[in-house]
């Protein structure tokens, strides 16, 4: 279990399988670097990035799901913590980003999804709804994917939203965090803020 939080009240959370750009998207929002690279799993810990005076923390959860050199049992152990973070910390999480891939979510999911399989990334955001934690979709890389749109809505569809994405902005986000290009999950970020009533936190997103 992780036991290195900061004693802050509201929180907003980074989650996501490994190499989808976590930790990028984190140093994008907060000028501050953290470990990355480019083998899956660098991340093992959450890195919390706390500004004072605001009680508020942003969390960048570690990866999960395959990673090269790690073995399955210690890929579990991770899930699990994860999870478990989320339950014992989800009355303070404002909004979970889940970040995903543009260009390769839809195929990861289809590939693990079957009539005795849920693959993780729609598992993870059906547990932030079960669990009362608003859950944005932040679709990175997207400067690498031409079909932006059909895209975007493939995955609405296999998250259980009605096609157009374009009517779910508050819950899908697409951003290149590499090139700086995260407005649309700034701006989808705030709504979950307003609504519990922490414009406070604006200056953040």
């Amino acid at each position: 279990m992780f036991e290195t939080r900061p004693d802050r009240g509201a929180e907003v959370v980074l989650l996501g399988r490994s190499n989808v750009g976590k930790s990028t998207l984190m140093r994008e929002l907060t000028g501050h670097t953290f470990d990355t690279g480019r083998n899956p799993g660098v991340t093992r810990r959450p890195n919390h990035y706390d500004w004072a005076p605001e009680d508020f923390v942003l969390t960048d959860l570690p990866g999960f799901g395959f990673m090269e050199g790690v073995p399955e049992e210690r890929r579990e152990a991770i899930k699990t913590d994860i999870v478990r973070y989320l339950e014992t910390h989800a009355e303070d999480i404002l909004a979970g980003v889940l970040v995903v891939d543009g260009k390769s979510v839809v195929d990861i999911i289809d590939r693990h999804t079957g009539p005795d399989e849920v693959a993780h990334v729609v598992e993870l955001y059906y547990l932030l709804e079960d669990l009362g934690i608003p859950p944005v979709v932040a679709v990175n890389k997207m400067d690498k994917v031409d079909d932006a749109d059909e895209r975007l809505d493939a995955l609405c569809d296999r998250l259980g939203l009605l096609p157009p994405w374009r009517q779910w902005q508050e819950t899908i986000a697409p951003i290149s965090a590499k090139r700086g290009n995260v407005e649309a999950l700034d701006e989808a970020v705030r709504t979950h803020l307003h609504e519990a009533k922490r414009d406070d936190l604006f200056k953040f997103f």
